[in-house]
C-alpha cells in the first residue's frame, strides 16, 4: 500500500502544506495511507487532519519513517548531508545549475532515494500541474509597493510577515502607500499573462497602481528593453532558463532612469540565465529589500517563499491543483511521477 508522509516544513516563516483536510480525506479513501506529522507552525491545524483519519507523527520526524513511505514537503530539507533514502517530494531547486542543488542531488545519489520535484511534476505537453505562482505575484508586488513606499519615505523596507488573508495584506498595503503622501506609483509586468503575472497584476489593481503588462510578444525581439527604465516598478515573472534575455543589465543602476524597484518574483539570482542582472542573491523577510545603487536608490526585492505570506490561500490553492496528481500514487512508473522520475535521473547522472 503506498504511504505518503507529509513531513513539518523546517525553512522559517514556512506555514504552508501541500495537503489539506478534503485531500487526505480523498487520499485514504483511494487507499493510500497517510501520516501528518505534527507541527507549531502549518496554518492548517494538526487536530483537523486527525479527524479526518490521518495518522500523526512528531515533528520532524521523517527520517526515521518506513523506508517504503514517500516524503511529501514543500521547501527545503536541512542542509545536513547525510544521504536521502526516502523517496521526496518537493521544491528541489537542483536542475538550474544551482550549486545548493547539486548537492542535493548528490544527498539523493548517496543514499539511494529519489526526487520528485513538484518544479517538474508535468502533464505530457509539459505544462506544470501545480504551481504556487499566482500567489508569489500576489505576495510579491505588495513586498515591492512595500519597498517602493519605504523609499519615499528616505529608508529601506523594514522586515515582512505573515498575514492571515489577502484583505489583511491589501489593507496594510493601502495604509502604507497613503502614508507616502506620493501618488501610486506606476509598474511593467514582463510575464504578465502567466500564473505569476496575473497575481502581480491583481495586487497592482487592487491597490490603485497602474500596471502594464507584457508577454512573450513584447519581449520577442531579445533587447535590449529600454521601457523597464521608463516605469517606477518593474517585476521579472519570468524563469531563468537558456535563451532568456536579459532585462536588467549590470549597469542599469548608473543609467537615467525612473526605475526605483525591481521584484524579481522568479527569483533566480545564481541562475546563469537570470534575467536580473543587478544582484546575485535572494532577499529575506527580514531584510526584503536589497539596494543595488544609491543616488538615485534601486532596490531588488526576491524572496523565495512569497506564499507564505499568505499560507491559507496560497495553501488551498496549490493543494487543490496538487491533488489529482497525488491521488495517482499507486502508480509511480507512470504519469506525472514516471516522467518526474526521468528527469531526476538525466540530472543525477552528471552529479
Amino acid at each position: 500500500m503506498t504511504h505518503l508522509w507529509v513531513r513539518a516544513e523546517q525553512r522559517a516563516n514556512e506555514q504552508r502544506v501541500g495537503l489539506t483536510l478534503d485531500g487526505a480525506a480523498q487520499l485514504q479513501a483511494a487507499g493510500i495511507t497517510v501520516t501528518i506529522e505534527d507541527s507549531t507552525d502549518r496554518a492548517i491545524g494538526i487536530e483537523g487532519y486527525r479527524a479526518a483519519g490521518c495518522t500523526i507523527a512528531p515533528q520532524n520526524s521523517w527520517p526515521d519513517a518506513p523506508r517504503d513511505a514517500i516524503i511529501f514537503g514543500l521547501k527545503e530539507l536541512p542542509e545536513d548531508g547525510t544521504p536521502l533514502v526516502h523517496r521526496h517530494i518537493l521544491f528541489g531547486h537542483a536542475y538550474k545549475g544551482q550549486p545548493a542543488g547539486q548537492v542535493l542531488l548528490k544527498r539523493f545519489k548517496a543514499g539511494g532515494g529519489t526526487l520528485y520535484d513538484l518544479e517538474y511534476l508535468v502533464d505530457p505537453d509539459g505544462r506544470r500541474v501545480a504551481a504556487f505562482g499566482y500567489w508569489a505575484g500576489y505576495a510579491g508586488a505588495a513586498v515591492a509597493l512595500k519597498c517602493w513606499a519605504a523609499q519615499q519615505r528616505g529608508g529601506i523596507a523594514g522586515p515582512v510577515g505573515v498575514y492571515e488573508s489577502a484583505q489583511a495584506l491589501r489593507t496594510d498595503l493601502a495604509r502604507d502607500l497613503d502614508s507616502t503622501g506620493q501618488a501610486r506609483p506606476d509598474a511593467l509586468i514582463i510575464g504578465a499573462l502567466g500564473r505569476v503575472g496575473t497575481g502581480v497584476f491583481d495586487l497592482c489593481e487592487a491597490v490603485g497602481v497602474a500596471a502594464t503588462k507584457w508577454d512573450m510578444a513584447e519581449t520577442a525581439h531579445g533587447g535590449p528593453f529600454p521601457e523597464v527604465l521608463q516605469h517606477d516598478l518593474f517585476f521579472n515573472c519570468i524563469l531563468a532558463r537558456p535563451g532568456t534575455p536579459v532585462f536588467v543589465p549590470a549597469d542599469t543602476g548608473a543609467a537615467a532612469r525612473r526605475l526605483r524597484v525591481i521584484g524579481d518574483i522568479a527569483c533566480d539570482p545564481d541562475s546563469d540565465f537570470s534575467p536580473i542582472k543587478v544582484y546575485d542573491r535572494i532577499t529575506t523577510w527580514a531584510a526584503p529589500a536589497l539596494r543595488v545603487h544609491d543616488d538615485p536608490p534601486l532596490d531588488v526585492t526576491a524572496i523565495d517563499n512569497l506564499p507564505s505570506m499568505l499560507p491559507v490561500e496560497s495553501s488551498q490553492d496549490y493543494a487543490a491543483q496538487l491533488l489529482p496528481s497525488l491521488l495517482t500514487l499507486n502508480d509511480l512508473d507512470a504519469g506525472v511521477w514516471g516522467r518526474a522520475n526521468a528527469t531526476f535521473l538525466a540530472q543525477t547522472k552528471a552529479v
